[in-house]
C-alpha cells in the first residue's frame, strides 16, 4: 500500500513485516515490555475508540506531554486515525510555557506523564478553559489514567466509525502542531500535514542498511527530528527500543545491542568522554595502545581516497585491539549508523565514531521543514565531516544573496498556527522558506552550515563575528563544558565559559592542586592560568577579530530546567546574555 497518512504506517507494517516479533519496546519497573505489530494495532484502535467515546472530533487538538515510551506511538496513531491533531509537548518546559501552549493550540484533551508535569498542568488549567479532559499515564489518584482509557475503548468499540474517520483524513490536512523550542521569543505552533511528515522518511529511508533492524531511541520523540526517524523505523519494519531515561542510556544500550540510533553532538561528546576516561584507567602498554588508537580514529577521513593504505592498515590493527572492545562495551558490536543533527559536530568526534564502525550521518533542518532539508547518504561523496549532506529528493535548496539557506518542497510547513503574519515573514510569495541559517555548498552539492544570521554581531570596529563557528571550535576542548561568545559593539570578542569540572578535577589532581568547590576553583590562580593557556590554544586558526581576547569562568550550569537551554540543548543566547549582563559589562569595562 502507499503510505500517505501517519496511520498508514501501521497497515504497511503488518503487510510487509507481519513476523517482526517486536515493533515497540519500553521498560516498566526495570523490565523490557515488548509489543508486536498486532499488539500495537490493537492498542491503537482501542485508544481511538476511547477518544471517540469521549467526544474527540476531527480537527480537535490532543496535547501529549509524555516521555519516550511505546504508548507515545500508540496515542499518536490513535489521534491521527480519527482525524484529530496531535500536539506533542516537552515534559521539561516551564509552567508558563504550558500555559501559553495549551491555550494557544486550543487543546481539548491533555495526556500527561510525571508528577511534576501533572502539578504544572493542574496549576494552569484555570487559564485554559478549552481543556476539557486530562489523563495521566499512571494512576495518580487525581485524574483518569491510561489503562482506563484503554479499557474504555475495548468496552466501547466503534469499528465502523473508525473506518469512516480514517477514510475521511486527507494527506494534505494538518496531522500535528509542534511548538518550536524557541531560542528567542514566544514558541510558535508549526503545523505539519500528513504529506509533510510522510515524505520525509521516504526520501532518506535508504540511508540505513537493509539488515539494520533494531533502533534505540532516547532523544525526545516529541521533537520533529527524532519523530521523523521513528516514522522511518516504522516504514522499514524496525524494532524500536526506548531508553528508560537519559540516566540509563548506557545500560539500556548494552541490553538492546541496537543497529542504529539518533543522537545530538553533545550526547556523542559524552560518549567519547566516557571512552576517554576508561582509557585513563588502563596502565602500561595497554594504555599506550588505547590512546594511540583514539588519536588514530580522530584523524579518520570518510572517503577512502583521502586515506592511504598504511593508515587503513593501522586502523585494522586498532580495530582488533581497541575499537572492537569499545563497541562491545557500549552495546554497539553489530552497528550500522548514528544519525546526528540539531547542532554541528566536531571533526574529531565524527571521525572517531566513524573510525570505530559507528559511522555518523549528519542531517540538517528545522521543525518548520518537517524537519529534514539535507542529510548524508551512502552515495559517493554523500557524506563528509563538517557538511550536513545533500538536499532531500523533492526539496530545492539554494543560498540567497545575503548568504541565507532557503528551501521549498514537500517538507515546508503549512504555516504557524493562528499566526499568518509570522508565516509570511518566513515563507515568501514563491514558496521559499527562509531558514535564518547561513551556509554554502561544496562541489559535491554538500551543504555546510556557517552560522545563524541573527547570531552574527558586529564589533565596534565594524567587523562581523560569527559566534557559532568559534563556539564549535572551543567546544572540542576537554576542559570546556559550555561556552557563549559575546562582544556586540565591543572592541573584541569575549566568552562566558563553564568548565568541564570532571576534567578540571583530574587536571588539579595531576598538578597536585587541592580541589575544594567549583566556585572556589574558578578563582584559583593556577586554574585561571590553565584556562588562559587553553583559550590561547583554541584561538589558533581563528582570524584576528574572531579570537577570544577575554573570558570569564562560571560555576553555573546551563540546562533545560533553568531555562538557559532549549530542549534540544541549544543555548538561549538572549536569555544567557541577559542573565550575565553585569558579568559581560565588567569583562569589557
Amino acid at each position: 500500500m502507499e503510505v500517505k497518512r501517519v496511520f498508514d504506517l501501521l497497515q504497511n507494517y503488518v503487510e510487509k513485516y507481519p513476523d517482526q516479533k517486536t515493533a515497540l519496546a519500553g521498560k516498566k519497573n526495570g523490565q523490557w515490555v515488548h509489543y508486536s505489530i498486532q499488539d500495537y494495532i490493537e492498542h491503537t484502535n482501542a485508544l481511538s475508540y476511547a477518544l471517540m467515546e469521549l467526544g474527540i472530533e476531527k480537527g480537535d487538538k490532543v496535547a501529549m506531554i509524555l516521555t519516550n515510551r511505546p504508548e507515545w506511538n500508540m496515542l499518536d496513531m490513535a489521534i491521527s486515525q480519527i482525524g484529530a491533531i496531535n500536539v506533542p509537548v516537552y515534559p521539561t518546559i516551564s509552567e508558563e510555557d504550558y500555559r501559553y501552549i495549551l491555550g494557544d493550540c486550543d487543546a481539548k484533551m491533555v495526556i500527561i506523564d510525571g508528577l511534576s508535569v501533572m502539578n504544572k498542568v493542574t496549576n494552569i488549567l484555570p487559564d485554559a478553559p478549552n481543556v476539557k479532559l486530562v489523563y495521566t499515564m499512571v494512576n495518580r489518584e487525581k485524574y483518569p489514567y491510561f489503562d482506563q482509557l484503554l479499557q474504555m475503548g475495548r468496552e466501547h468499540p466503534h469499528a465502523e466509525e473508525l473506518e469512516a474517520r480514517k477514510a475521511a483524513v486527507d494527506e494534505m490536512e494538518c496531522a500535528t502542531i509542534i511548538y518550536t523550542s524557541g531560542t528567542t521569543g514566544t514558541p510558535k505552533g508549526v503545523m505539519l500535514s500528513h504529506h509533510n511528515l510522510m515524505n520525509q522518511f521516504k526520501n532518506f529511508c535508504q540511508t540505513p542498511s537493509p539488515w539494520s533492524k533494531r533502533a534505540f531511541s532516547f532523544l525526545p520523540v516529541c521533537h520533529a527530528y527524532e519523530r521523523a526517524l521513528v516514522y522511518m523505523y516504522h516504514y522499514l519494519g524496525m524494532s524500536i527500543y526506548y531508553a528508560e531515561s537519559l540516566a540509563t542510556i548506557a545500560s539500556d544500550m548494552r541490553e538492546v545491542r541496537p543497529t542504529m540510533m539518533c543522537a545530538v553532538p553533545r550526547v556523542l561528546e559524552r560518549f567519547y568522554d566516557a571512552i576517554y576516561q576508561s582509557g585513563k584507567k588502563q596502565k602500561g602498554i595497554a594504555r599506550a595502545i588505547f590512546f594511540w588508537a583514539l588519536r588514530l580514529g580522530e584523524r579518520y577521513k570518510i572517503e577512502s581516497e583521502h586515506r592511504n593504505w598504511f593508515y587503513d592498515f593501522k586502523l585494522g590493527i586498532a580495530d582488533k585491539l581497541v575499537y572492537s572492545k569499545i563497541r562491545q562495551g557500549i552495546g554497539a558490536d553489530n552497528f550500522d549508523i548514528i544519525v546526528s543533527g540539531a547542532a554541528a559536530i566536531s571533526q574529531k568526534i565524527a571521525g572517531f565514531f566513524s573510525a570505530i564502525k559507528m559511522p555518523v550521518f549528519e542531517g540538517y533542518g528545522l521543525t518548520e521543514t518537517s524537519p529534514v532539508i539535507t542529510v548524508s547518504n551512502r552515495n559517493p561523496h554523500g557524506r563528509e565531516v563538517g557538511y550536513v549532506g545533500q538536499p532531500l529528493p523533492g526539496v530545492e535548496v539554494k543560498i540567497a544573496e545575503n548568504g541565507e539557506i532557503i528551501c521549498r518542497g514537500h517538507n515546508v510547513m503549512m504555516g504557524y498556527y493562528k499566526k499568518p503574519e509570522l508565516t509570511q515573514e518566513v515563507i515568501d510569495a514563491d514558496g521559499w522558506f527562509h531558514t535564518g541559517d547561513m551556509g554554502e555548498f561544496n562541489q559535491y552539492n554538500q551543504l555546510r552550515i556557517t552560522g545563524r544570521i541573527k547570531s552574527l554581531f558586529k564589533t565596534s570596529g565594524g567587523k562581523y563575528i560569527n559566534p557559532d563557528v568559534i563556539e564549535a571550535k572551543f567546544s572540542s576542548s576537554k576542559l570546556i563544558e559550555q561556552i557563549l561568545v559575546v562582544g556586540e559593539n565591543q572592541k573584541f570578542a569575549g566568552a562566558l565559559i563553564i568548565p568541564n569540572f570532571a576534567e578540571l578535577k583530574a587536571w588539579c589532581s595531576k598538578e597536585k592542586i587541592a580541589y575544594t568547590t567549583n566556585e572556589e576553583m574558578i578563582k584559583n590562580p593556577e586554574v585561571l592560568k590553565c584556562y588562559a593557556k587553553e583559550v590561547n590554544e583554541m584561538n589558533k586558526g581563528l582570524g584576528e577579530t574572531e579570537k577570544i581576547k577575554k573570558h570569564v569562568l562560571l560555576a553555573d550550569e546551563w540546562s533545560i530546567a533553568n531555562g538557559l537551554l532549549t530542549p534540544t540543548l541549544k543555548a538561549k543566547r538572549k536569555v544567557i546574555t541577559a542573565k550575565y549582563k553585569d558579568v559581560i559589562e565588567k569583562m569589557f569595562a
